[in-house]
């Protein structure tokens, strides 16, 4: 476990008052203001991990997973084991009222508390920028997959179409806000949104710091024109 500053777990603790403050609306909101685009990227990863989700010998880590949304897709046409921990227990509790199948535990991902070697693949879903520390956290992450194991990173990232870069940041840091406000009740939540992702590194950036942890084959997916990317790396 790496050591956390004074700041990283005020931040930390911060991101899990927020996210308990509006697990109530989280799938309702999540749905709405990406018109269901989100449901598609899950499907992705999901297709991704086919032929290791296929194996009734697998284990794999949904990390982050919130409301369970990409922990449910992965067992949807799995044979392998599938689990899902997140360290916010009202997204869990929502998570466990969707599926009574798949074990979901309170973990954070700083610490997940798993043994070293332990995965096939681990999957996190727009949850690494919430981390107090992207490199550690892929750290850990890196820790607990086997050797040859695959990370599969789902994120918002940096629109590539210059015209549809403008109007989507537009949307994200002033329609976003409010619509997200006036339902959750929590408008700081949906201007952290977009602030997180502004803080986040880019696809390429984010390739170099994965390589960095100790991942090979790592390459990545535009989604929707960039709003979000999927990145995948191997475990030496």
């Amino acid at each position: 476990m790496a050591f956390r500053t004074a700041s990283e777990l005020e931040h930390a603790k911060a991101v899990r008052a927020m996210f308990s403050g509006i697990a109530g609306r989280y799938d309702l909101l999540n749905h709405v203001l990406s018109m269901n685009i989100d449901k598609r990227w899950r499907r992705l990863v999901r297709q991704k991990l086919g032929s290791i989700l296929d194996r009734p010998d697998a284990t794999v880590l949904d990390v982050a997973c919130g409301t369970g949304d990409l922990s449910i897709e992965l067992q949807s046409h799995a044979k392998a084991i599938v689990i899902g921990t997140d360290f916010c227990r009202p997204m869990l509790t929502v998570a466990a009222e969707k599926s009574a199948t798949i074990p979901f535990i309170e973990a954070d991902a700083m610490n997940l508390g798993f043994a070293s070697n332990s995965f096939d693949a681990v999957t996190i879903a727009f949850g690494l920028r919430n981390l107090s520390n992207f490199a550690d956290g892929l750290a850990e992450l890196h820790r607990i997959l086997k050797p040859g194991g695959k990370l599969v990173i789902l994120e918002f990232s940096s629109p590539i179409i210059p015209g549809f870069r403008q109007a989507f940041n537009f949307y994200f840091t002033q329609i976003l806000p409010r619509i997200g406000g006036a339902i959750s009740g929590s408008r700081g939540a949906y201007e952290y949104l977009p602030d997180s992702v502004s803080k986040f590194p880019d696809q390429k950036r984010l390739v170099a710091l994965i390589q960095e942890t100790g991942f090979d084959d790592v390459e990545y997916t535009n989604l929707t024109g960039g709003i979000a990317a999927m990145h995948i790396g191997t475990k030496r």
